[in-house]
């Protein structure tokens, strides 16, 4: 029988971008907007970002994906050009918009502070709803970010069977591709989520496992792995959860 699944599959968060570092000064400062300069969509990553980048690159030589997918966001095509550089590997950069980020409509750049000043309304649905089903005006829940999801992942799927595919983006689209490979539900990927940030250029890791179901299936291998950036000195801007049974 034909393989229906890629050999492995990696799904890596974007390196620190200028906007997480603008995001933790707001915080900090107890301010109500995010001062990104500009579209989301056009936030660089910052010169650790590119550090991160590279240093996740050196590991993936040995890795030698086939394939890679990212967000349309600059801040995940340059951690995936830049990883493919440094890992001297011989394959296009293919964006594809739905790995793009959460969007957030009229609560794009506001801290929690400014969601409960300036959109009290959103922030108590929110806190009934949750975030896995509360869609802010103009934005996504992460239902929504599912939903597309499922068809890239039909996509790799009837294009990429039996090879091994990287794919670089968010960290919403991490914990969400966790939710669907892991056939997760609602309360469980919310676990995952509060037991910390998916961190800067972290590893997710799916390997073909020829037992998992009639037709095999992609076994989580770990998750939030970033061993290759400590090794390397540098620096890792979250926390990764802890995942039971990962090696």
């Amino acid at each position: 029988m034909a393989q229906r699944w890629p050999e492995r599959l990696w799904v890596v968060r974007h390196g620190e971008s200028l906007g997480n570092v603008a995001r933790d000064a707001a915080d900090a400062a107890g301010a109500h907007v995010i001062e990104t300069g500009g579209r989301d969509v056009d936030v660089p990553l910052s010169p650790l970002g590119e550090r991160q980048a590279a240093a996740l690159g050196h590991w993936f030589r040995a890795q030698a994906p086939e394939v890679i997918l990212c967000s349309p966001y600059l801040r995940a095509r340059r951690s995936a050009e830049i990883l493919r550089d440094a890992a001297g590997l011989d394959v296009p950069v293919c964006v594809d918009e739905r790995l793009r980020e959460k969007e957030f409509g009229i609560l794009d750049r506001l801290t929690r502070a400014g969601i409960e000043a300036m959109h009290p309304d959103q922030a108590e649905l929110r806190g009934i709803l949750g975030k896995f089903y509360h869609r802010p005006p103009g934005g996504e829940s992460w239902c929504d970010v599912i939903l597309r999801l499922r068809s890239a992942l039909d996509t790799i799927v009837l294009h990429h069977a039996g090879e091994r595919v990287l794919v670089v983006a968010h960290q919403v689209v991490v914990l969400c591709m966790r939710y669907l490979l892991e056939r997760m539900d609602e309360e469980q990927v919310l676990a995952v989520d509060r037991a910390g940030d998916v961190p800067n250029c972290g590893v997710t890791e799916y390997r073909l496992d020829p037992a998992a179901g009639p037709h095999g299936g992609l076994v989580l291998h770990r998750a939030n792995w970033v061993a290759p950036l400590r090794e390397e000195g540098t620096p890792v801007t979250a926390e990764p959860e802890r995942v039971t049974g990962a090696r």
